[in-house]
């Protein structure tokens, strides 16, 4: 496959992974890519737990779904993310960034507009939207045959100061080698970011992957093969747009815009 293949066709998977196990020789292929990245001086300050225990992944499960449920009861999570919302094809055409909400359940859809103001939330929590969300996630965690905990050595991260920058960029970096070798092996990937947006849930999972002091949790991703046909859940959202070339790249200054190179993208 051709690199600019695969980044053109890299993508975040929503739904389920088949229940097959991710082979071993997979396996070495993507933390080989990740141990490729660059790092400054040579840091390499990435560190990774492969999980497949069934009941480790079903517990970080559980921990997953629960926190979308109370995320979205309180509302916090639409509070923190509502200005990368977009709830038509026109407004995400204008904007062309952001997620798309084009599927919500029936008896949300009447309500598209309001469903992340106060008024929408309680409809939500009525219509019981933040539970069922909640249980789809932790069966979408639980259904992946594979988790990758990323972890970044203390000795380089350091927030505060600029050693913490270089790692978390080289992470970065990292990451992108995992996920752009993801297309290329016919599987998928996906952050199971919840967890960090309620406090202390976040610290059950690191004690459960019993990460050593000297190292920080910062991420967990699970894994799987794609089937030839992705189900999508009931709220999802696309983020297939992007911006024009001349919306974030610009010549000589930042008073000039990149002019030209709209039209040549594929």
């Amino acid at each position: 496959m051709e690199l600019l293949d695969a980044i053109r066709r890299r993508k975040t998977t929503n739904g389920p992974f088949l229940p097959d196990p991710v082979s071993e020789e997979h396996q070495r292929l993507l933390l080989e890519a990740a141990g490729r990245a660059p790092s400054q001086l040579n840091s390499q300050p990435w560190r990774f737990v492969v999980i497949e225990n069934r009941d480790t992944i079903e517990a970080i499960a559980r921990i997953s779904g629960e926190s979308m449920t109370e995320a979205m009861s309180n509302g916090t999570f639409f509070e923190r993310y509502k200005p990368y919302f977009r709830f038509s094809q026109a407004e995400m055409d204008e904007k062309r960034s952001g997620m798309l909400f084009d599927k919500l359940p029936a008896a949300l859809r009447p309500f598209t507009g309001q469903v992340f103001t106060k008024r929408g939330q309680k409809l939500m929590n009525a219509f019981g939207v933040p539970k069922t969300l909640g249980e789809e996630n932790r069966r979408l965690v639980a259904g992946s045959p594979l988790l990758l905990g990323v972890m970044l050595d203390r000795s380089e991260y350091r927030p505060g100061q600029l050693s913490s920058f270089y790692s978390v960029f080289s992470m970065g970096a990292a990451m992108e080698n995992i996920w752009l070798t993801t297309v290329e092996l016919g599987m998928g990937i996906q952050f199971i970011s919840f967890p960090m947006e309620v406090p202390g849930r976040w610290d059950e999972i690191v004690r459960m992957l019993r990460v050593p002091d000297d190292l920080e949790l910062m991420a967990v991703y699970r894994l799987g093969y794609v089937p030839p046909e992705q189900r999508r859940p009931a709220i999802d959202w696309t983020s297939s747009e992007r911006r024009l070339v001349s919306q974030y790249v610009f010549r000589e200054t930042c008073e000039t815009a990149q002019d030209g190179w709209d039209a040549a993208r594929p």
